[in-house]
């Protein structure tokens, strides 16, 4: 099993307080990783650090052999951030156009990344006008420019109903199924049934890493949720 992403007793610390303690983690290429955890876990914190966006302490990390602050990382990844990173002033096609003219991408691939977050009938509206859930589309169809082999969702599916949101697991399987790596945060627990391996964290520490089924049998649960509950201590 190749592994691409590689963290070492990393930890994070901000205002005198320990955002991420001891976190060493191998994760494998090509796999949906769920990281899972209550708000405030410091799932945000763990991929900022890993896209070489937070500052750490302590420890190491690589990112496709890379160093998370190597230039080189910025053409292999895609990151959607928890607030969607898009122009409000500019409609949805003109964001998508944009970032793929940045990144050397052409506008019809552009166009069909549109479609595949379900925004065609608001592709000539200004972002400034949609919905949470829909502005939230938009900076995933801009982390999916350029087929990144790695990809950080951070809360991709929050505000979006459970029809689009079925949708787009199946998008994100099928990219895993091509080779790409996909770490998504996510605080709803039985979205965990979509992903390979799950990363349970909470007050910075990794609870548990493992697949869904490691997990239950782990913890005698039929699901993730009762496992997490019983991880902690409150079950």
């Amino acid at each position: 099993m190749d592994i691409v992403i590689k963290t070492k007793n990393l930890g994070v610390v901000k205002a005198k307080k320990k955002l991420l303690s001891n976190v060493t983690l191998n994760l494998p290429s090509g796999k949906i990783i769920g990281l899972l955890g209550p708000s405030g876990a410091g799932k945000t914190t763990l991929v900022r650090s890993l896209i070489g966006r937070q500052k750490i302490a302590e420890g190491g990390i690589t990112v496709a052999g890379f160093s998370s602050d190597s230039p080189e990382l910025r053409e292999i990844i895609g990151y959607m951030p928890q607030t969607p990173a898009v122009y409000y002033d500019l409609t949805v096609k003109q964001n998508l156009h944009y970032f793929a003219s940045a990144r050397g991408s052409s506008k019809k691939d552009a166009e069909k990344l549109i479609d595949d977050v379900d925004l065609r009938p608001q592709a000539n509206q200004l972002v400034d006008t949609l919905s949470e859930g829909q502005k939230s589309r938009v900076s995933l169809a801009i982390a999916l420019i350029d087929n990144p082999k790695i990809l950080f969702l951070d809360e991709p599916t929050v505000g979006i109903d459970p029809v689009l949101r079925n949708q787009l697991w199946k998008k994100f399987k099928s990219l895993s199924e091509s080779g790409t790596t996909i770490l998504v945060t996510s605080h709803v627990m039985e979205e965990a049934e979509h992903c390979d391996y799950l990363i349970l964290i909470r007050l910075g520490k990794i609870l548990f890493y493992g697949t869904p089924s490691e997990l239950k049998a782990k913890t005698k649960s039929i699901d993730v949720e009762n496992s997490f509950l019983k991880l902690v201590g409150t079950k």
